[in-house]
């Protein structure tokens, strides 16, 4: 099976020129107008290959994942793992092998067949690719437009981060991620009351007093739509507090006598 430096055709040594030029060059054969559609599956899979490896931060994580992981077994893992049946250590192994090589869609089928956010595949896996797994997995689930499934994961990584930092260097990107999937995407997938679970979950995170402030905003609108105004302009209290050039936010405290 294809990692993301065998796709592209070069070495774990290559440079960014390199891993330009071979992607350039994969990209001209496998572009759907030259080679159709039966193409596109492969095209998606170089660019996850090449948006990865282009990335020094992400490009390292990859690494430290792949080669810690993967590089302990000299036989073939995935035959092996598959044939252990249903065994939910080696199912939550298989995802994680699958994910590093760039079979997205069968770790997310054998990651739902054994429950999805309820799969507690830190059990099975060691912390360090149990962090690693999660993260790609979230990553591939937005792309998928599973968005409230890859808010829970990214929540637990978050978590994690908070009490044993891992990714270090790598979290602000991370978090970047958990905010740009909540202010452009969650929303329009879950309804009001999963909408108020999923900002109060944010609120427990330790994020930044201006990003508390904004999901404090987003609540005091959800509730105003409830009819809770009181809890509302509580709410807004409250956000000021943390920013009190908090933008977006007159026409709210004039509604609520804030």
């Amino acid at each position: 099976m294809e990692n993301y430096y065998t796709l592209l055709g070069v070495g774990q040594d290559s440079s960014s020129a390199e891993i330009k030029k071979a992607f350039r060059e994969k990209a001209k054969r496998l572009h759907p107008d030259v080679a159709g559609k039966a193409a596109e599956a492969g095209m998606r899979k170089l660019l996850t290959a090449y948006e990865v490896l282009s990335s020094r931060e992400r490009r390292f994580e990859y690494d430290r994942a792949y080669f810690r992981f993967i590089k302990k077994v000299d036989f073939n893992y995935r035959s092996w793992l598959l044939e252990q049946g249903d065994d939910p250590a080696s199912q939550a192994k298989l995802v994680f092998f699958e994910l590093l090589h760039l079979e997205e869609d069968s770790a997310i089928e054998i990651w739902r067949k054994n429950g999805g956010i309820h799969f507690d595949m830190e059990k099975y896996l060691d912390r360090e690719d149990w962090m690693d797994c999660l993260y790609i997995l979230s990553e591939e689930l937005d792309k998928r437009e599973q968005y409230y499934e890859a808010f829970r994961l990214l929540v637990v990584i978050v978590r994690e981060e908070r009490r044993v930092p891992y990714f270090r260097h790598f979290m602000e990107d991370i978090e970047m991620f958990l905010r740009e999937l909540v202010r452009l995407r969650l929303k329009t997938q879950v309804d009001d009351e999963t909408w108020i679970d999923c900002l109060e979950t944010l609120l427990e995170l330790d994020f930044s007093p201006g990003d508390e402030a904004r999901w404090m905003r987003s609540l005091a609108e959800v509730l105003v739509r409830m009819g809770e105004t009181a809890a509302a302009g509580a709410m807004i209290r409250e956000a000021l507090k943390r920013d009190p050039a908090l933008p977006n936010i007159t026409r709210l405290r004039r509604k609520l006598n804030v």
